[in-house]
């Protein structure tokens, strides 16, 4: 993946959220994490989170907010974009990530944190009024991602670990 002419290229490490203009492309690589787009057609505004949790599990004051969490990254979006004129209804949303980094081991949970973040995703857009256009969630592995804010297109390429990776991880589903 590369960097599309005359755009300034930002990427996101996790728990970074970016809001911009036309001029920019943002990236970032996924494992669990979910990053959410918005991008608004007519204006060409929009941004990127890249969350880690879909919440904190209690409420802070808003000067609190960290894009670590799901809803606080999603809410300093909105309200970025919101001081720029843009409504969030307007944009259109696209979520990526979620993915299953540790296919071998098991959870107690018996839901995994990427799945957890990615059903989060999409429920948060809801209840804000977004649409989805496009996703691409949930699998094994990594995703590279690539947001142009010049044309609203995100591009996602999904890299499965490889058998030796795989083979690595511990196997938690041996008792000692």
């Amino acid at each position: 993946m590369h960097q599309i002419d005359n755009l300034l290229d930002i990427f996101l490490q996790p728990g970074e959220l970016f809001v911009a203009d036309s001029g920019y492309q943002i990236r970032t690589i996924l494992g669990s994490c979910v990053s959410i787009t918005l991008w608004h057609p007519e204006t060409g505004l929009g941004g990127m989170s890249h969350f880690l949790l879909p919440t904190r599990g209690h409420k802070v004051h808003h000067s609190e907010f960290d894009g670590r969490y799901g809803d606080e990254a999603l809410a300093l979006m909105l309200a970025d974009l919101r001081a720029r004129g843009v409504e969030p209804q307007e944009c259109q949303g696209k979520i990526f990530g979620g993915g299953n980094m540790f296919p071998g081991m098991g959870h107690a949970s018996g839901i995994k944190v990427g799945h957890r973040n990615g059903l989060a995703a999409r429920e948060m857009l809801r209840q804000h009024g977004i649409p989805v256009v496009t996703e691409s969630l949930f699998g094994i592995g990594h995703r590279q991602i690539i947001f142009d804010l010049s044309r609203g297109d995100v591009w996602a390429r999904q890299v499965k670990p490889t058998q030796q990776e795989l083979e690595a991880q511990p196997n938690m589903d041996k008792q000692s």
